[in-house]
């Protein structure tokens, strides 16, 4: 066994450097729309990992995280842009992700006192509320049409094309700078809160979700530790909110409805409730799957290619119905989602490997049975 532990880690960390190598090296090879689908995907898996800690680790039901992408996107438009203070981009940034962990915070008394269902309404009535601020504080936000979004710039390197760069022979547009931007970002959002899950405040969060009473006869602040799951989850929309905005170069307040906060519940669910691979591939695959199939729309059939109706369905209408089939098929077959179903056929792999000879074998150090009885004196 202790000779296994090690090799296990060199394993994995052979696997960690190699997917890494190639996600560092896709700029060099893909085009910009596939570089788009990635930027959202690694934006939308921030948010999703922030929401798995709150309601799959923690157990509490939110309906709001689209507010707290909203916080994010239109802190880092205002702070950074004009009308706005004009600060500096990256402290623009790093200010729009405390802001919407302040907005976690001061909603937090209200998930410490709600269960449930009534967490649930609670949180959508954000949506809802923040919806209409969106539309109507045109001097903040600029009203229905949104507004532009100013380039991320980081020890005077600019995240957009305004300069040129060429590396290798391949030219470097905003897509390509921040392509390892949120590569940066999405690594340090897996490993903190894969910290945090497999720490004190994990363990506690679970026994919360679990049991409060118990939770509190161990010694656990539950108050505490529920208000403190959904400040970091705020946190992890609000940075979630920032990359989008930099990735989709303008935000409008459509985008950050109810349907944002369903897509976000989709992909917990699908990936797997308190996983952070899970919530990764439910982003993954909830985030590319409208864009390939408005890509690809004219080769499916049943599906209409934007601007035609030709089809039944349209593409985004088709990727939800999928999803949403998925999302049965999860809850039926698989309930722990994604990550658990992974996980069970490794488990099922690895024991067919270590499976026991067949019955007609004997080992060779010890006799048959039928032989050991044969010994013993009848009465």
């Amino acid at each position: 066994m202790s000779e296994r532990l090690p090799r296990a880690r060199a394993i994995r960390l052979g696997w960690t450097l190699a997917a890494v190598a190639v996600l560092c090296a896709l700029p060099f090879y893909l085009d910009a729309f596939w570089l788009r689908i990635g930027l959202f995907s690694m934006a939308a898996a921030v948010g999703a990992v922030g929401l798995g800690l709150l309601s799959g680790t923690a157990g509490q039901l939110s309906l709001g995280h689209a507010f707290f992408l909203a916080m994010g996107a239109y802190g880092y438009v205002w702070l950074a842009g004009e009308p706005g203070p004009g600060l500096p981009t990256a402290v623009a940034a790093v200010l729009a992700v405390l802001l919407a962990g302040a907005a976690g915070g001061i909603f937090s008394p209200v998930a410490g006192r709600v269960r449930g269902i009534y967490l649930g309404v609670a949180t959508l009535a954000l949506v809802f509320l923040g919806h209409h601020v969106l539309l109507t504080a045109d001097s903040v936000t600029g009203g229905f049409n949104g507004r532009s979004v100013p380039p991320l710039e980081l020890g005077g390197f600019s995240f957009s094309t305004d300069s040129e760069l060429t590396l290798l022979g391949v030219p470097f547009g905003a897509e390509e700078r921040l392509w390892y931007l949120g590569l940066a970002l999405f690594a340090v959002t897996w490993f903190t809160a894969r910290g945090l899950l497999h720490g004190r405040p994990g363990r506690a969060l679970v026994a919360l979700r679990d049991s409060e009473t118990a939770a509190a006869v161990m010694g656990v602040n539950v108050s505490r530790y529920r208000s403190a799951a959904f400040v970091v989850s705020s946190m992890y929309a609000g940075l979630a909110g920032v990359m989008l905005a930099l990735s989709f170069r303008r935000v409008v307040p459509d985008y950050f409805g109810l349907v944002l906060s369903v897509d976000y519940l989709a992909m917990i669910v699908i990936g797997g409730l308190g996983s952070v691979a899970g919530a990764t591939a439910g982003a993954v695959f909830v985030t590319a799957l409208p864009l390939l199939m408005t890509r690809y729309a004219d080769q499916l059939p049943l599906v209409a290619a934007p601007g035609t109706t030709d089809g039944t369905v349209g593409p985004t209408e088709a990727a939800r119905y999928l999803y949403g089939a998925a999302i049965v098929l999860i809850l039926l077959f698989a309930p722990d989602g994604l990550h658990g179903l992974v996980r069970r056929l490794r488990a099922r792999l690895r024991g067919r490997r270590a499976a026991p000879p067949p019955a007609g074998t004997t080992s060779p150090s010890r006799p048959p049975t039928s032989a050991v009885r044969a010994k013993e004196p009848t009465p």
